[in-house]
């Protein structure tokens, strides 16, 4: 405002525009941001609030300031203020009344009739109106003729050449003094330099003078501002001699200031100059600077040639010491200011113009500061306080005007006013206490939407005057303000803070004692959260970087937005093709990432209520740059020193450096080979060269992404040649012939022949000799041959490197041999020492074994059983002749061996493996590199008794529902001789504690047995272990049930064809076979029922063939006298029409009948035959095969076992491929196969089947089967029937 920011100065003119009346409205509602804040009880209206008619105390607008009047024209006292109703204004001069009060405007203007003189004086104007009285500073008008030259002689002047002079120049006084202006007669101003200055009392001063300084029109001119009047002096003339006598120079003084010290008060903020003009000869130079500090840190500026420093606006800062110098190639003079800055009174704290309610404490701060420091009063409505009757509730302290418990009475305008004795300044400050009705401000029905753990406001702004009490309530009418949740602001706005979803609803805002009220709606949605943060990743440069940005928002919410923002600037949103692309589930794809995609990257996620973010990085990783400007330094003449600066390292550290060389002087190709690995940490290395090289360097960084591309080789070294520095290494002899010695070792890589004229010197001599003499050769390259050496006999040998300039170091003796021959004698002292199946065999150390000793070679051989194989057989005799011929034929047959080789100088071994209740032989031979030697003399052992292995198979036949046949075959390894058998058997039940039952067999010719009674209903677990004198060995374990009486199948599915119905069913898990016809009717007049031919119920399928195209069946299965299943069914297509030649008169069709027919007869005599002949040929091939190959010992076994030896083949087909003659593998006329209806199921010892149900018992009565299948009626398995595996091994 322009009362508190006006300063009384001495200047004229109005001070401040008016300002329009709509702002007066608004002065004391608003307040600009760097006003203090509002007092304590102070009231605002707000914007919104409606007013009529409101009063409002005057305010002053514009001001007057102290003037100079040099005529009637120029009395103008400016006073404008504002205020309702509208003020009166009087002016009050010199203590008394002026002119009469008056509304509209105070502004004071002089009356033509009016003397001068009488507007001399202070003045100050009052506005008033009902509300108070505000008042200006109080101003003085100074009345002055107008300025007026007076005659004067014109004066003249002579002085000589190098004299100093002055040029006065008188002006009259005035309260406004002049502006000096020298100039000629042509009004050109007379020019200044640091030799002729204008100095502040308008002077003008001459250091000294020229000849060309004479002139007669050297005139001052006085310029009155205020007045608006120049006035010109009478011209001088100034005359310049010349000096007779030789021009003297003079050391500097001063024109002005005179003495030593001069002290200056200047006001802050005011203008000050500090003058220093010197005199002498040469022109002095005048130069600044304040004692306690640098002249830099002050606000001072030169002027005038130096000879001014001025202060446009002095700080409290620029007090102190100042000097000036003047100087010339004389001397120099100084002179000394001491300034001292005081001010007049400022504002530091202004009070405001506000509203207060009733009852409210005012306090009015009114500061000021100044140098001295000023005094504070105080007046009401222009009225000094100490006037005013006390008041209990007003108290003032200096600048503090407080005032409690405010009344409607206590509306005034009240004045502080701050003075020194450099001036005053004065401010006025209403206090107006209202009474407003109450409002409320906020609009009604708004509907507030925030997102669950928020903050939201419930605005219902109210105003009044008293202050209004607001209340809130919910929908239920309970009061919100006792919620922990919800805090009150002042003006009645409530805030909600961590809303969740239970507070929707509508909510009710009233003032009390009123019925005015606003309802608030709020909704409260889930919060956006991202479930998926974005990652921190590495990339490798080049590829691809995904950052996720999984979010949820509620469903209600509709408008979101993803934003990404790199280093917090947004990413452009792109095209799949571009850099950047954002999916619609918030993913960001950055694609061919550089190393200027390095950045956080954020994800925000908007919607119109909130907004989260999350942020990642993506750092991108790559191979390093290779290092650059390699130099070579310290370079001496076998080593140096490379250093280089490494390259970008990408975001992957530097793990290492290689260091490679290039030697190009004894290479065809020269490579790159490398030399060191320096660590990432270093930038050099020093090198160690090898004597007559050429080297280029190169240097590769690395890191964990990989090796940088090489550097740029470095410049060339050249080395100088010298001895071989070392000697060829792995010198040693490599003989192959006896009698010879060849010596060998590694080349020298030419690098390292360090010179010309490279060869090797080769020593020799006998180790353990009594010569002390080497025989020496000098060769080019290895290897270097000796003769007449005798058989690996011992030589001391050395190479040692030399070139033209000398011999390497002295080479260190080697122990070399001379060739070697086979080893001439056998270990002796062969032991042995059985532990079961393991031997350890022991031998003395190998004599004359004329080379190296690599290691022995054990052989032991089985030569058969201990006893022979007599003891066991089933009592016929085509089986002992058999077994007879078998042992007759292993006799002239090799035994069997085994070969164990030991290496190094042991004298020992342990032999596993080997077969229990066996006899063998042992030899021993050793070896050398020429191979082995003699082989000692056979030593026997024999291995003892033990436990023997499960048997070989473990077959089942079940005569009924209660009875199962067990038949087992004897083990492939007895490892003794066999006692008999433990036939073990267990009832398969859920709680698993069944008794196990136990039969012994003592004869181990027995290989079977039959069980009775078995419960039909149960499956068993069956185990037959062998015995032997050492022990039982482990079982051979089976599962298996007794077979169930078969009935015909009751579930027949039918599939029709044009003249055949194909039945099929699936058989019973247990059931044994049993035999059924099926009988069929077709519907039509006249036809009678047909049977078919007795079919077996394990066949799973039936073809009715011959039967009529498109025509009904009726077919059905008896059993005895009752019907086991029935069904119609028609075949396919209708009658099939005549064929034009007939069916008989086709010769193709019935030759390709004929000859398949032929075929199935011939392969049925063709199984018959091998039937007849039975499984004993088969064996009896077997076992002479297993007395050939050695690899299997002689046994006395039973013809059952002999049974289980068939063919791998023959066990292949038998589980996976049955033929028409599977048959042949249930063995000879001994077989299960004898036993009627019977299931004869062979298994190996892994439990796999070597046999299959057969049928070639005779079938109960009424049930007969027509056997095989007939070429008639040839029909392949159904494929939906049950293997026998799975019927004996299914669970119960």
């Amino acid at each position: 405002m322009c009362v508190s920011q006006r300063r009384w100065t001495g200047y004229r003119g109005p001070s401040c525009p008016a300002l329009p009346m709509i702002l007066l409205l608004l002065l004391p509602l608003s307040f600009p941001p760097s006003t203090p804040p509002f007092a304590q009880g102070a009231i605002q209206i707000p914007e919104g609030y409606k007013v009529h008619n409101m009063s409002q105390p005057p305010m002053m607008l514009e001001m007057p300031q102290s003037f100079t009047a040099f005529s009637l024209e120029d009395i103008y006292l400016p006073c404008e203020a504002s205020g309702d109703p509208t003020p009166t204004f009087r002016w009050v001069k010199d203590g008394e009344t002026f002119r009469s009060e008056h509304q509209g405007s105070g502004t004071l203007r002089a009356e033509e009739e009016d003397s001068l003189d009488t507007y001399q004086g202070d003045y100050r104007c009052y506005a008033s109106n009902t509300l108070g009285t505000a008042m200006t500073q109080s101003v003085r008008v100074i009345v002055e003729a107008q300025p007026v030259l007076q005659k004067q002689q014109k004066v003249h002047k002579r002085t000589y050449e190098g004299e100093s002079i002055i040029l006065s120049c008188n002006p009259p006084v005035s309260s406004t003094p002049p502006h000096i202006h020298w100039m000629d007669k042509k009004m050109v101003h007379i020019k200044e330099s640091d030799r002729v200055t204008v100095g502040l009392n308008g002077s003008l001063f001459f250091a000294n003078v020229l000849r060309s300084d004479s002139r007669d029109d050297y005139i001052c001119n006085a310029q009155y501002y205020a007045a608006r009047t120049i006035l010109p002096e009478t011209a001088v003339s100034l005359t310049v001699l010349r000096s007779n006598n030789v021009v003297h120079d003079r050391k500097p003084h001063f024109f002005t200031p005179e003495g030593s010290h001069t002290s200056v008060l200047a006001l802050r903020e005011h203008s000050v100059i500090l003058e220093c003009i010197p005199k002498g000869l040469p022109t002095p130079k005048v130069e600044w600077k304040k004692k306690d500090s640098s002249l830099d840190e002050t606000s001072a500026q030169l002027d005038k040639h130096n000879h001014w420093l001025r202060f446009d606006s002095i700080a409290q800062e620029d007090d102190g010491e100042y000097e000036c110098r003047a100087s010339n190639s004389h001397g120099y003079a100084t002179h000394s200011f001491t300034v001292t800055v005081e001010a007049p009174p400022y504002w530091v704290k202004e009070p405001q113009n506000l509203l207060y309610a009733p009852g409210e404490t005012v306090r009015l701060d009114c500061q000021a500061e100044g140098i001295p420091t000023p005094v504070h009063t105080w007046s009401i409505n222009g009225q000094p306080i100490t006037e005013v009757d006390d008041d209990p509730r007003r108290s003032v302290s200096d600048g503090v005007l407080i005032l409690r418990d405010v009344e409607y009475a206590d509306t005034a305008v009240y004045q502080c006013e701050a003075t020194n004795k450099h001036g005053s300044i004065l401010l006025n400050t209403y206090l107006f206490v209202v009474e407003l009705a109450p409002q409320i401000l906020s609009s009604d029905g708004v509907v507030y939407r925030v997102t669950e753990g928020r903050d939201i406001m419930l605005h219902c702004e109210s105003f009044g005057s008293p202050r209004p009490q607001v209340t809130w309530e919910d929908e239920d009418g309970l009061p919100l303000l006792s919620h922990p949740r919800v805090s009150p602001l002042t003006n009645g706005t409530i805030k909600l803070t961590n809303a969740n979803l239970e507070d929707s609803g509508s909510y009710t805002c009233m003032v009390k004692h009123t019925n005015i009220s606003i309802t608030a709606h709020l909704e409260v949605f889930n919060q956006t959260l991202i479930l998926t943060s974005p990652q921190d990743v590495r990339v490798l440069r080049g590829t691809g970087a995904l950052l996720d940005c999984g979010f949820y928002k509620d469903p209600q919410l509709l408008k979101y937005n993803v934003v990404w923002k790199k280093n917090k600037h947004k990413l452009l949103e792109s095209s799949p093709d571009d850099k950047y692309t954002v999916f619609g589930n918030g993913t960001l794809k950055v694609t061919n990432v550089q190393s200027e995609d390095n950045a956080v990257y954020t994800c925000e996620v908007s919607t119109e209520l909130d907004s989260v973010s999350d942020s990642g990085s993506i750092t991108v990783v790559a191979r390093p740059d290779p290092p650059k400007d390699l130099t070579l330094s310290d370079v001496e003449d076998h080593s140096l020193t490379l250093s280089w600066i490494p390259g970008s390292s990408h975001n992957s550290p530097i793990i290492e450096f290689i260091v490679e060389a290039q030697e190009e002087q004894h290479t065809e190709a020269a490579k790159w080979e490398k030399l060191e690995t320096v660590p990432g940490d270093f930038n050099h290395r020093q090198l160690k060269l090898n004597p007559f090289c050429t080297y280029r360097f190169r240097v590769i960084a690395v890191n964990e992404l990989g090796h940088s591309v090489p550097s740029l080789p470095s410049e060339h070294r050249r080395t100088p040649p010298a001895v071989p520095g070392r000697n060829p290494d792995n010198v040693r002899s490599d003989s192959t012939d006896p009698k010879t010695l060849s010596i060998t070792w590694d080349e020298m890589e030419k690098s390292s022949h360090n010179g010309q004229g490279f060869q090797y010197k080769v020593s020799w001599r006998k180790s353990g000799g009594s010569s002390v003499h080497w025989e020496e050769a000098y060769v080019p390259s290895p290897p270097f041959l000796v003769n007449d050496t005798g058989t690996y006999t011992p030589f001391e040998i050395k190479v040692q490197a030399v070139n033209a300039l000398g011999a390497g170091p002295a080479p260190e003796p080697e122990i070399g041999h001379s060739g070697e021959d086979k080893p001439e004698e056998a270990p002796t002292g062969v032991t042995t020492t059985v532990m079961n199946s393991t031997v350890r065999v022991k031998w003395n150390e190998a004599q004359n074994v004329r080379g190296r000793l690599q290691g022995y070679k054990i052989y032991i051989r089985r030569l058969g059983p201990q006893g022979g194989r007599g003891r066991r057989s089933l009592g016929h005799q085509h089986h002992e002749e058999e077994k007879e011929e078998r042992q007759e034929r292993g006799k002239e047959r090799h035994h069997e061996s085994t070969v164990v080789e030991v290496h190094g100088t042991k004298t020992s071994e342990e032999v596993t493996g080997l077969q229990l209740f066996s006899r063998y032989e042992v030899s021993v031979a050793a070896v050398n590199s020429k191979g082995e030697g003699p082989q000692s003399p056979p030593h026997h052992f024999v291995t003892p008794e033990g436990a023997p292995g499960p048997p070989a198979s473990l077959t089942f036949e079940s005569p009924s529902e209660k009875s199962l046949k067990l038949f087992w075959t004897a083990p492939v390894k007895t490892n003794g001789l066999l006692l008999g058998y433990v036939v073990q058997y267990q009832q398969v039940v859920e709680s698993r504690d069944s008794p196990l039952q136990m039969e012994m067999i003592s004869d181990p010719s027995v290989t079977h047995i039959e069980l009775d009674p078995l419960d039909p209903s149960s499956y068993y677990i069956f185990k037959v272990i062998a015995r032997t004198a050492a022990g039982d060995g482990p079982p051979i374990e089976r599962r298996g049930a007794t077979l169930l009486d078969g009935v015909p199948p009751s579930n027949v599915t039918i599939v029709s064809g044009n003249t055949s119905l194909n039945l099929s069913w699936v058989p019973g898990e247990r059931d044994r076979n049993h035999g059924f016809i099926i009988r069929y009717l077709r519907k039509s007049p006249g036809d009678d029922w047909e049977e078919s031919e007795v079919v077996n119920s394990t066949q799973g399928f039936y073809s009715l063939t011959g039967l009529k195209p498109g025509t009904q069946y009726k077919l059905e299965i008896k059993h005895g006298n009752d019907t086991q299943w029935e069904d119609e069914k028609m075949t396919l297509g209708p009658v099939p029409s005549e064929m034009p030649s007939g069916f008989a008169t086709q010769g193709w069709l019935i030759g390709l009948i004929s000859a398949i027919v032929l075929l199935v007869l011939i392969l049925l005599i063709l199984c018959l035959i091998k039937r007849r002949k039975g499984g004993k040929y088969a064996v009896k091939d077997k076992e002479d095969k297993e007395v050939d190959s050695e690899a299997r010992p002689m046994k006395d076994e039973t013809f059952g076992e002999y049974r289980s030896l068939e063919s791998d083949a023959d066990e292949k087909r038998s589980d996976s491929q049955p033929s028409l003659c599977g048959e042949s593998k249930l063995g000879s006329d001994d077989s299960l196969a004898e036993y009627g209806d019977s299931v004869d199921i062979q298994f190996n010892e892994d439990g796999s089947f070597i046999g299959q149900y057969s049928g070639r018992g005779p079938v109960p009565h009424g049930n007969e089967s027509s056997g095989p299948a007939s070429p008639v009626n040839a029909v392949p398995p159904p494929p939906i029937a049950p293997s026998m595996s799975s019927i004996l091994n299914r669970p119960s």
